[in-house]
């Protein structure tokens, strides 16, 4: 069912490790790496690769854009986007959690040159209340608020899915304001599958949106920057300039493809599992847990009650060959996808749970 490997038993009586850090440790599975194998292929710097334009015109339709670019990677699409939209010493507004602040290497500033305004937001989300207070003044000597960006869904908020209605109020208030706005999609297909609402809802209130293929779509590389045509003829130019243009890049958007046509709608699953491991986890004494925030495949929780250190847990967890993420000194992240069906994701949470109910050594 959706094309999910453990559909198959040679493959899965071969896992021995469940791996729960990331999304990104899915791998292709065997229907899409043949997919892969039979690309039809061409030179995309002369866009001459079919597979590729296949893919970015798909992408673009589905968010609500006039035109898209494959990229090697999430992070490439924010740096892209973030320089196409500012100007060295404008200044970006962002929920502190945000991927772009924490985890892109400083990239804004080394590449774009921009600044990065912070606001201290709820599970990774904002109001347009708090978006009005950081939008500077209009004085020659304030860095130029010129940038709004949004993640959906919000990693650091525990895969939190944005209402609709608080983003478009965000949105509304930055328009107002004459700002651009950006919206990291790295898991929007999950917010898309968790709110029932299509990703154009969401791709068309932005002025660049990107979507990423190497989580919980399980390609191997790969992800569409998607935004207006002249934006993405800039988009184009620094792709060039900073090495991200490819040749044969057929055989990347291949398992791009194959993702969307067989792995969007099993994301559900991923989130009921997560849901489930929630459940096991948050009847342990001293785990502090918020099943109710558990609303995509992302999960939080805090060990500190139980006199648990995290990087103690995850080293014992891995003795027990399983892969969870320590996020602070007590704070535990787990990530389900398609490499962790429900009985590998329940059998992980038990031996945890069982971890969490002895002292710590």
């Amino acid at each position: 069912m959706f094309g999910r490997w453990w559909a198959s038993s040679a493959r899965e009586s071969t896992v021995e490790f469940i791996d729960l850090y990331s999304d990104t440790k899915t791998k292709p599975t065997p229907a899409m790496r043949e997919r892969i194998a039979r690309a039809v292929v061409g030179d995309e710097q002369k866009d001459e690769d079919p597979t590729t334009r296949e893919l970015v015109e798909r992408v673009a339709e589905q968010l609500g854009q006039e035109s898209a670019v494959l990229l090697p990677s999430g992070t490439m699409c924010n740096e892209i986007a973030l320089a196409v939209h500012c100007k060295p010493g404008d200044e970006i507004i962002c929920e502190r959690g945000a991927h772009i602040v924490n985890y892109e290497t400083g990239g804004p500033a080394a590449l774009a040159g921009v600044m990065i305004h912070t606001i201290d937001g709820h599970r990774g989300m904002f109001d347009s209340e708090q978006l009005s207070a950081a939008i500077r003044g209009d004085s020659r000597y304030f860095p130029r608020s010129r940038l709004v960006c949004l993640e959906q869904t919000a990693n650091l908020g525990g895969g939190a899915v944005w209402p609709i209605e608080k983003m478009r109020d965000v949105v509304a208030t930055g328009r107002n304001a004459s700002l651009a706005l950006h919206l990291d999609g790295a898991r929007l297909f999950n917010a898309s599958v968790a709110s029932g609402l299509s990703t154009s809802v969401y791709g068309t209130l932005f002025d660049s949106v990107w979507v990423d293929f190497t989580k919980g779509l399980g390609a191997p590389v790969g992800a569409v920057l998607a935004g207006s045509r002249d934006f993405i003829k800039d988009a184009w130019r620094l792709k060039q300039r900073w090495g991200g243009a490819m040749r044969q890049s057929g055989m990347i958007a291949a398992g791009c493809l194959h993702a969307l046509d067989e792995h969007v709608t099993g994301l559900e699953l991923d989130h009921r599992n997560a849901r489930s491991f929630a459940d096991i986890i948050s009847q342990l004494p001293g785990v502090r847990l918020d099943k109710d925030g558990v609303e995509t495949n992302i999960v939080f929780f805090d060990i500190e009650g139980t006199g648990w250190l995290a990087g103690d847990l995850v080293a014992r967890a891995k003795e027990q060959n399983i892969g969870i993420g320590a996020f602070g000194k007590t704070l535990i992240r787990i990530v389900t996808h398609l490499d962790t069906p429900e009985h590998l994701v329940r059998k992980a949470a038990e031996k945890i749970a069982h971890l969490l109910s002895k002292p710590a050594r």
